[in-house]
C-alpha cells in the first residue's frame, strides 16, 4: 500500500493555504487541544474519501472557511511491491511513476457540498489550470481506485477510528479479528479465486435447482397435456358416436316408426272413416225428423192460433150477454130495494141515509183505486205476454239500464239466460232454483272490455256480476244438472264447475248415498252447510224455452183472472153508484113510490128480458169454458211440440258438430298419413344412400327398441359434449408430443448441468483448500507480528490458530483468538474485562500495528489519534520502540502537556496553533524534523 508525502490545504476549515510535509515513518501532530489536530487527519481521512471522526464531516470544514471551494492535495508514494502478478507491481498499477498525486475539490453546488476527486501521475501542483486538465472522479470509483492500490475496507475502517477509540481492536470477537487479519493480510486473488468458485458454485447450483424445478414443473404440464390430449380423444369418440346415432341409428329407427305409423295410421283412418259414416247417417235421420217435426210444430201453432182466434169470437159476444143480463138483474135488485125504501120510507132517518151514502161513496172510490191498478198490471201483463210470444225474456228494468249502457259504449254482451237451455223441462225447477241468485250476470264477449264494464257497473250501482273470463264447458258428469244443460257459448268456469258438483236425486230418501250435493226436482238444495228449499215461482223461470213457456201460460191466466176481476169490479162500481144516486134522491125529497111509479116500464122489461139473457149467458158460457178447454189443449200440444223440436235440434247440432269434428279429423289424419308416407320414403332413400343395409334394421330394433331411446342417448351424450371437461383444439396432440421433447431435452440439460455443479464443487473445494492454506499463512504471519510486538513491549502473546477444514461452515465459524499477559499476572483475552486502560490501549496497538507489519510489501499508514492517553512513561518508550520496529507510516496525535518521552520515536513532528482572536485564518503550522546522524 502507498505512504504519504505531502499535504496541501486550502480553505480547510480556519487554514487558508497550508502545505506540511509528511515524508517520515512516524510523524507526530502535536498541538493544545482545538488546536487542529484531529483537524488536519479529517483533512487526510476526507481526502481518502473516509468518514470524519466523531459527529464531524467535511461540510462543517468547508463552511467554517467561509469560502465557495475548497482544496486536499496529497502526493503519494508509487512503491514497487514484491508480488508476483505483473500486473500488481504498484499500488497504482496503472501509473508508471514512483509518486502520485490525489486531490479532492469540495464545492457548493445545487445549495450542497459535493465531493470531487481525481488521481494524477507524478507530482502535480495545485494551480488555476490543474482543475481544468483533471480527470474528476465521483465519490464510488474514487474508492474502487483507493481500494485497488491497497486501501481495503478493513484498512479503511481502521484508518476511520476515532480519537481515544485506538482500544477498539481488543473489543473484536475472534472471528471479527481474523476477518480483519485476512482482509489486512490475504491475498486478495486467492479469496477472489475462492469467493468466485462459490458464486460460481452457487449460481451452477441455483441453475440446476430452476432447471429441476422447471424440469417438475414441465413434468406436470407434460402430464397435464397428456390428459388433455385424452380427453380430446375421448371428445373425438363421443362425437364420432353421437353422429353416428344421429346419421345412422335415429333415420333407421325414425324410419321403423314411420313404417309403423303409417300401418298404424291406414288401420285408424278407416275406422275414422266407418264413424263418420254412421254419424253422417245419424245427422241425415236427425235432420228428417227436425223437418218432420217442425212441420207437425207449425200445424199445432197453426192450430192453436185458430183456437185462440176462435176463443176471442167468443169472448166478446159472452162479455156482452153477460153485462146485458147483469145490467137487468141490477135494474130488478134496484126496484126491489126502491121498493123497500117506499116502504121504510115514512120512518126513515135523514142522518142514517147521510151516514150510509158517504160508506158507499169510500167503497166506491176505493173500488175505483182498485180498478184503476188492476188496469195497470193487466197492461204490463199485456207487454209482457207480446214478449213472450215474441221469443223473447224481458228483463228487469235496472237490468235494461245496464244494458243500454254497454250497448252505447260499445261492448259486446249477454245474459246468462240466453245462453242456457233446459234439456229435461221436468227439471225446469231445480235448474231455475240453483240460477235464481245468477240470473242477471252479464258476460262480457270480450275479456279486453273489463275495465271499461267494471266502470260503468259501479257507475249504475249494478249489484249483479259481470264476468269478463269465460271458458268451454266442461265434460257433464253423468247424473249432474250441467248433463241436462245446453250452454250455447262459453261461460264462467266456476259456474259449470258448481253445475257439474250437484247430482239430480228424485227425493230426499234417494238422495241417501249421495256424498256430494244434490236437489231435488221441487228445488230441495243439499250442500256443504246443509239443506234448504230455494225452489221459485213458475212466474221467475229465465231460463230456456220451458221458462218461456211456463211464464206464457202463467201470464195468459194472469190475464183473464184479472180480466175478470176488472168486470166484477166495474160492475159492482156501476151498482155503488146507482145506490148512491138513489140516496141522493132520497135525501133531495123525492118519494121512492113516485121513483117506482116513474120506471115501471123500464123495470117491467128488464123483468120480460132476464130469463132470455140469462139464457145466452149460459149458453155463451158453456161454448167459452169448452173452447177454453180446446186452447189449453192446443197451447200445451204447441209448447210440447216446440220442445220436442228444440231437443231434436239440440240432438242434431251435437251430431253436427261431430260430424264437422270427425271430418276435420279424418282430413287431418290422411295428410298426416300421406305426410308419414312421404317421410318413409325420404327415410328410406337417406338409409340406402347411406349404405345402410334393410337387413340390419331389426338389429336396431332389438338393440334401442325406439326412436325415442336414440333421441335421449343423443341427448344425453349431447349434454356430455356440452357440459364436460372436453380438449376440442386437435392440436393439443402436436402440443403434446413437442411438450414431451421439451421435457427429455431438459431432462438432457438437467443431467448435463447436474455434472457442471459436481465440477463445480470441485473447484471450489479446491478453491478453498487454497484459501485455508493462504489463511492458515496469514494467521501465522499475524500471529508472528504480533508476538514479536509483544516481546517488544514486554508482553506475552499467544495466539491460538483457528480450527480449518475444508468446508464454508467450518471456515465461516473460524475465528482468531489471542491472550495477553502482562507483567506475568496471568494470560487475559480480547475483550474479557479483566485489563485496564493503559492495557487495553497496548492490546488495540499491538493488534492494529501488527495489521501493518508485512515483510514482503513493507508499506501502508495508520492514523493514531493520542494512543498515548492512558500510558505511562515506561509503557510510551514500549509503544514507541515497536512502531519504530515496523516499517509502516503512522500520524499520531498527541497534546503539548503530555510526556516528552512521546516524541521519542517521532522522524517529524507538526506543531498546530490555535487561531487568534479577531484574526479570520489559524496560523501557519510549523514543522520540526529530526536530525539524522549521517555518522550512524
Amino acid at each position: 500500500m502507498f505512504q504519504f508525502r505531502k499535504l496541501e490545504m486550502r480553505n480547510w476549515d480556519f487554514w487558508q493555504s497550508i502545505e506540511v510535509p509528511l515524508d517520515a515513518q512516524i510523524v507526530t501532530i502535536v498541538g493544545p487541544n482545538g488546536s487542529g489536530k484531529t483537524t488536519l487527519l479529517d483533512a487526510l481521512r476526507t481526502l481518502l474519501a473516509l468518514p470524519c471522526s466523531g459527529r464531524r464531516d467535511y461540510k462543517r470544514y468547508v463552511r467554517n472557511a467561509s469560502e465557495p471551494t475548497a482544496w486536499l492535495r496529497a502526493v503519494v508514494d508509487n512503491p514497487t511491491m514484491k508480488s508476483g502478478d505483473f500486473f500488481r507491481q504498484r499500488p497504482f498499477w496503472a501509473i508508471a511513476d514512483d509518486a502520485v498525486t490525489l486531490f479532492c475539490r469540495v464545492s457548493k453546488q445545487g445549495g450542497d457540498w459535493v465531493r470531487h476527486y481525481a488521481i494524477a501521475s507524478g507530482v502535480v501542483e495545485l494551480n488555476p489550470e490543474t482543475e481544468k486538465t483533471l480527470s474528476w472522479l465521483g465519490v464510488r470509483d474514487y474508492k474502487l481506485n483507493l481500494e485497488q492500490a491497497g486501501l481495503t475496507r478493513a484498512i479503511a475502517e481502521v484508518l476511520a477510528l476515532e480519537q481515544g477509540d485506538t482500544d477498539k481492536l481488543c473489543e473484536y470477537g475472534p472471528k471479527a479479528l481474523l476477518d480483519l487479519v485476512f482482509q489486512v493480510f490475504g491475498d486478495k486473488a486467492v479469496l477472489d479465486n475462492y469467493q468466485q468458485a462459490k458464486h460460481e458454485q452457487k449460481e451452477a447450483e441455483n441453475e440446476l435447482q430452476e432447471l429441476t424445478r422447471q424440469l417438475d414443473g414441465l413434468e406436470v404440464r407434460v402430464n397435464n397435456m397428456r390428459t388433455r390430449a385424452q380427453r380430446y380423444l375421448d371428445w373425438q369418440t363421443l362425437e364420432q358416436e353421437v353422429q353416428r346415432l344421429e346419421n345412422s341409428v335415429l333415420p333407421a329407427m325414425r324410419y321403423l316408426e314411420s313404417y309403423d305409423s303409417v300401418m298404424g295410421y291406414v288401420g285408424q283412418f278407416k275406422g275414422m272413416r266407418r264413424n263418420l259414416k254412421l254419424r253422417q247417417d245419424e245427422l241425415n235421420r236427425a235432420d228428417a225428423e227436425l223437418r218432420e217435426q217442425a212441420a207437425a210444430a207449425e200445424a199445432v201453432i197453426g192450430a192453436e192460433k185458430q183456437a185462440e182466434a176462435s176463443y176471442q169470437q167468443l169472448w166478446e159476444p159472452f162479455q156482452q150477454a153477460k153485462t146485458e143480463a147483469r145490467a137487468a138483474e141490477k135494474l130488478l135488485e134496484q126496484r126491489d130495494r126502491m121498493k123497500a125504501l117506499a116502504e121504510a120510507e115514512s120512518g126513515a132517518d135523514a142522518a142514517e141515509l147521510g151516514d150510509k151514502l158517504g160508506r158507499l161513496r169510500g167503497e166506491q172510490a176505493e173500488l175505483q183505486a182498485r180498478i184503476k191498478q188492476a188496469k195497470l198490471e193487466r197492461e204490463q201483463l199485456s207487454e209482457l205476454q207480446f214478449a213472450l210470444q215474441g221469443g223473447r225474456q224481458p228483463s228487469e228494468p235496472f237490468v235494461r239500464q245496464m244494458r243500454a249502457a254497454l250497448d252505447e259504449a260499445g261492448i259486446g254482451h249477454q245474459l246468462l239466460s240466453e245462453i242456457v237451455e233446459v234439456r229435461d223441462n221436468s227439471w225446469q225447477g231445480a235448474v231455475e232454483a240453483l240460477l235464481a241468485p245468477y240470473r242477471h250476470i252479464i258476460l262480457l264477449n270480450r275479456e279486453s272490455d273489463r275495465q271499461a264494464a267494471f266502470q260503468i257497473g259501479q257507475r249504475l250501482q249494478y249489484r249483479h256480476f259481470i264476468v269478463p273470463e269465460r271458458e268451454a264447458p266442461p265434460k257433464a258428469v253423468p247424473g249432474s244438472i250441467l248433463e241436462i244443460l245446453d250452454i250455447k257459448t262459453d261461460a264462467p268456469a266456476w259456474l259449470t264447475r258448481q253445475l257439474n258438483q250437484v247430482q239430480r236425486v228424485k227425493s230426499i230418501e234417494a238422495a241417501a248415498g249421495v256424498q256430494s250435493d244434490w236437489i231435488t226436482r221441487e228445488g230441495y238444495h243439499k250442500e256443504r252447510r246443509g239443506a234448504r228449499h230455494i225452489g221459485v215461482d213458475a212466474r221467475d223461470h229465465h231460463f230456456g224455452e220451458g221458462a218461456r213457456q211456463s211464464r206464457l201460460t202463467e201470464v195468459s191466466r194472469r190475464l183473464r183472472d184479472l180480466n175478470q176481476q176488472i168486470l166484477d169490479w166495474e160492475g159492482a162500481s156501476v151498482e155503488l153508484g146507482r145506490e148512491v144516486s138513489g140516496l141522493q134522491l132520497q135525501l133531495a125529497g123525492m118519494d121512492a113510490v113516485q121513483q117506482l111509479a116513474a120506471r115501471r116500464d123500464e123495470f117491467d122489461a128488464a123483468e120480460k128480458m132476464l130469463p132470455e139473457l140469462q139464457s145466452e149467458a149460459q149458453r155463451l158460457g158453456a161454448e167459452l169454458a169448452e173452447q177454453q178447454q180446446g186452447l189449453e189443449t192446443m197451447r200445451k200440444a204447441g209448447m210440447d211440440a216446440r220442445l220436442r223440436m228444440k231437443e231434436i235440434e239440440i240432438s242434431r247440432n251435437g251430431l253436427l258438430k261431430q260430424v264437422s269434428d270427425l271430418l276435420a279429423q279424418v282430413e287431418s289424419r290422411q295428410q298426416e298419413q300421406t305426410r308419414q308416407i312421404e317421410e318413409a320414403k325420404q327415410l328410406r332413400a337417406t338409409l340406402i344412400e347411406q349404405g345402410l343395409a334393410t337387413q340390419t334394421l331389426p338389429a336396431l330394433r332389438e338393440e334401442w327398441g325406439s326412436a325415442q331411446n336414440v333421441r335421449h342417448d343423443i341427448h344425453r351424450q349431447r349434454e356430455r359434449l356440452e357440459h364436460g371437461d372436453w380438449e376440442r383444439d386437435a392440436s393439443v396432440l402436436e402440443l403434446r408430443e413437442k411438450m414431451q421433447q421439451d421435457y427429455e431435452q431438459l431432462a438432457g440439460d438437467t443431467a448435463a448441468r447436474s455434472r457442471e455443479v459436481e465440477r463445480a464443487r470441485e473447484l471450489t473445494d479446491e478453491a478453498r483448500s487454497a484459501y485455508i492454506a493462504k489463511l492458515r499463512a496469514t494467521v501465522r504471519a499475524y500471529s508472528a507480528n504480533i508476538k514479536r510486538l509483544g516481546e517488544l513491549s514486554g508482553i506475552v502473546v499467544e495466539v491460538d490458530p483457528p480450527h480449518l477444514d475444508n468446508d464454508d461452515v467450518t471456515l465461516a465459524q473460524a475465528g482468531l483468538a489471542v491472550r495477553f499477559d502482562f507483567d506475568q499476572k496471568g494470560m487475559m483475552g480480547l475483550n474479557d474485562g479483566e485489563a485496564s486502560g493503559g492495557q487495553q490501549v497496548m492490546k488495540s496497538l499491538i493488534l492494529l500495528i501488527g495489521l501493518m507489519m508485512d515483510e514482503s510489501n513493507p508499506s501502508g499508514f495508520v492514523f493514531i489519534d493520542e494512543p498515548f492517553a492512558h500510558l505511562d512513561v515506561l509503557n510510551i518508550d514500549k509503544v514507541g520502540a515497536f512502531l519504530k520496529a515496523t516499517q509502516a507510516q503512522y500520524l499520531i496525535t498527541t497534546p503539548l502537556t503530555h510526556n516528552v518521552n512521546a516524541f521519542a520515536p517521532s522522524e517529524l513532528t507538526l506543531c498546530t496553533y490555535k487561531k487568534r482572536p479577531g484574526e479570520r485564518w489559524a496560523p501557519v503550522i510549523s514543522q520540526a524534523r529530526r536530525r539524522v546522524n549521517k555518522s550512524a
